[in-house]
This record gives structure tokens, C-alpha cells and sequence, in this order.
């Protein structure tokens, strides 16, 4: 068989390209009559078994191993962009994924009750008094968990959680607890976080043998405590507590890493100032509630979603953004608890639930995954 000169063979690959995108188009069109008997049947866009049958069918076309796996990768996103196209026509007929979020101009702020974990002088409290004000009727449970039933319960309006650090990353628990219980996120802040080593007013910081703190504010200062090897670190409830403890058990050789807030209400002297290493260091703190209320000026949604242990299905459900033209923020997976090496995911992405593009993308989720859920937009 004669070798053809490269131009010959361009030639004919565009010859083969334009009947490709030629059948392309039909296939489209196709989809949308498809489309169009579900909107009149009520059928679902997603059909797994459906498209499983139709990979295993055109990979059976083929003999080349190579070929067989590029077949599947061709026809499996063949098939996702048909689905958009399906939802985007459905959206058109007012078929969107349902919620039962509704948007107000502000959210409510008058004699409201905020909750918090930890005492007075934690983090998570001066990122409480910063978005509601000084004059807010506020109160401290002792853990995360008691402040998310504070506010399902209703005894509370609103909780204050934080759930990302600059530094540490995520703070997980805090992911666990918004699928645990029904509350949702109404809006954010962030507070720059600033730590310091804090002792007894007679100490000096050669008399440190032990250091108290949040988990998250050791891992945050451990350049500076780990320089210090004979000093223990223990963990605490948040670096209030640190402080508060520090205070109370009065012994010169313990110190906390905290603010300078908290070491001025529980009368504690700074031992070293700014000792977290990102001096950029800050905290994202989410204000939550029990009512399923959003902004109308919201720009920020946080969904969860569960997938099928698979190849591919991160990556298949992540192309509902692509198409839809929205971006992804932040992607945080956290384990199933019982399901040994499957994960729920966490994502915050651009947008305003009444988006058209956000109702096309949050449609292919709920369907393609499972147990989706809109934690907040905000």
C-alpha cells in the first residue's frame, strides 16, 4: 500500500471530520425528539442502564484494545453531551431541579439569637459579633454539633461555624455536620486569624513546658512550637478554651496559642506575638439557618452529592458545570460513613439559584448522582 504525503492525509481527515460533525448534528437532533417524548412522559434524562447497553454495544464494534477504550471515552461523552442538551431543553419547559429555597432582599435581623461554639474570645465568636454587630443577643454551646441543634431546634436563629482555613484547609467535622442536619447556609465571613503564645502574667517563655490550643491553631503555629521540642502540644475544644484553661488552672509552665482578645479577657500576658507562619492566615466562617431562604443579590452555592465507585463519575458529573458554563470554586470529599472507600463531595460554585445556568447543571446533578443536596446559596 503507498504511503500518502502528509497533505493528502490532512485532506482526507477533514473530509472525514466534516461527515463526523455532519452525523453529529443528526445525533443532536435526535436527542432532542428524545428529549421531547420525556417532557411529555415525565421519564428521567438519565438512563444508566440504558447508556451501559449502548457502550457495550459500540466498544463490541471494534477488536483493537486501544480502539475499544477510545470508543468507550468517545461515546461516553457523546452521550453527556447529548444529556445536557436534554436537560437544557427540559429547563425550557420548566423542568428544573426542585428545591424548596426562596430568595428575600436581606436576611432577617432584628431580635435574632446567634449561637456559637466555645467561650467568649474564640475565633469562631468575634467572626459572630463582626458580620451581626456588638449589640447582637448571642451565647456559646460547648461543641459545633450543640450549635447545629440550637438552630434546627429553633432555640437559636442563626449558628456560626467555621469551616476553611487559609493554612489548615477544611474543617471536616464541620462538612459532617451540614449533611447531618437540616440547616443551610445564608451567608458568609472572613476573619483574619492572628495567633499568639499566652501565658500567666509572671511567666516568660522559657518557663513554657506545655502549649494548649484548637488542633487547627497548633497545625497553623507548628513551625514556631515544633522549634520549641520539649514543649507539649495538647488539643482543646478552640483556643478560648486554651486561654480560659490557662487562666483557671494558673501554672506558669502552660501556656495557649490564641488572640490577643482572648489573652486580654482572661487576663493573660503575650509571650510572642504573630507566631502562625502565613501571616495571611484567615478563617471562612458560614452563617447558618433552619429556614431554606438565599439573597436575591446571593453569588456563592454549596451542594453535596454521592457518587458510584467508578471510573470517570467525578469527571462526568463535573461536566455539568463545564457545559453549563459555571465555575467551580471548591471541591472537598469527605467518606461515607459504613460505604468503606466511597465519598460525598462538597462543591461551591458561582451563581444565584435562579440562574437558568445553574438550574441546567443542578438538574444533571440530582440526576446523575445521588442524594444531591443545595447546603446554601449565599
Amino acid at each position: 500500500m503507498k504511503t500518502l504525503d502528509l497533505q493528502e492525509i490532512r485532506k482526507q481527515l477533514d473530509g472525514i471530520d466534516r461527515e463526523i460533525v455532519s452525523l453529529f448534528e443528526k445525533r443532536m437532533a435526535l436527542s432532542g425528539q428524545v428529549a421531547e417524548y420525556k417532557i411529555e412522559t415525565g421519564k428521567p434524562v438519565y438512563d444508566r442502564e440504558r447508556e451501559q447497553q449502548k457502550i457495550e454495544s459500540v466498544t463490541g464494534m471494534v477488536e483493537d484494545e486501544f480502539q475499544k477504550q477510545a470508543v468507550r471515552e468517545l461515546f461516553t461523552q457523546m452521550m453527556t453531551i447529548s444529556r445536557h442538551f436534554q436537560y437544557k431543553l427540559m429547563a425550557e419547559h420548566g423542568l428544573k431541579a426542585e428545591n424548596d429555597f426562596r430568595p428575600v432582599k436581606n436576611l432577617p435581623a432584628n431580635q435574632v439569637r446567634v449561637v456559637y461554639q466555645g467561650v467568649e474570645g474564640a475565633y469562631t465568636h468575634e467572626a459572630a459579633l463582626k458580620y451581626f454587630g456588638a449589640d447582637v443577643d448571642i451565647y456559646h454551646v460547648d461543641s459545633w454539633e450543640d450549635a447545629m441543634k440550637e438552630v434546627e431546634a429553633g432555640t437559636a436563629d442563626y449558628a456560626v461555624l467555621p469551616i476553611e482555613n487559609s493554612s489548615a484547609g477544611a474543617v471536616t467535622h464541620n462538612y459532617d455536620l451540614l449533611i447531618k442536619y437540616n440547616n443551610y447556609i445564608v451567608a458568609e465571613t472572613l476573619l483574619p486569624v492572628d495567633h499568639a503564645l499566652l501565658g500567666l502574667s509572671e511567666a516568660e517563655e522559657g518557663d513554657i513546658k506545655t502549649v494548649f490550643s484548637h488542633p487547627q491553631a497548633l497545625m497553623q503555629c507548628s513551625e514556631f512550637l515544633n522549634a520549641n521540642r520539649n514543649w507539649r502540644q495538647i488539643s482543646v475544644e478552640n483556643t478560648a478554651v486554651a486561654a480560659k484553661k490557662v487562666f483557671e488552672d494558673g501554672d506558669p509552665s502552660q501556656a495557649a496559642v490564641a488572640s490577643e482578645i482572648a489573652g486580654n479577657i482572661y487576663g493573660l500576658k503575650v509571650l510572642k506575638s504573630s507566631i502562625n507562619h502565613n501571616k495571611n492566615n484567615t478563617t471562612r466562617f458560614i452563617i447558618l439557618s433552619r429556614e431554606p431562604i438565599y439573597r436575591e443579590d446571593a453569588g456563592k452555592i454549596s451542594i453535596s452529592f454521592e457518587l458510584p465507585h467508578k471510573s470517570g463519575s467525578l469527571y462526568n458529573m463535573l461536566s455539568n458545570f463545564i457545559y453549563n458554563g459555571v465555575n467551580m470554586m471548591m471541591i472537598e470529599s469527605r467518606p461515607i460513613l459504613g460505604r468503606n472507600w466511597e465519598y460525598r463531595f462538597f462543591i461551591d460554585i458561582e451563581g444565584n439559584l435562579s440562574d437558568a445556568s445553574i438550574q441546567n447543571a443542578l438538574k444533571g446533578i440530582s440526576e446523575e448522582g445521588s442524594n444531591m443536596r443545595v447546603l446554601g446559596n449565599y
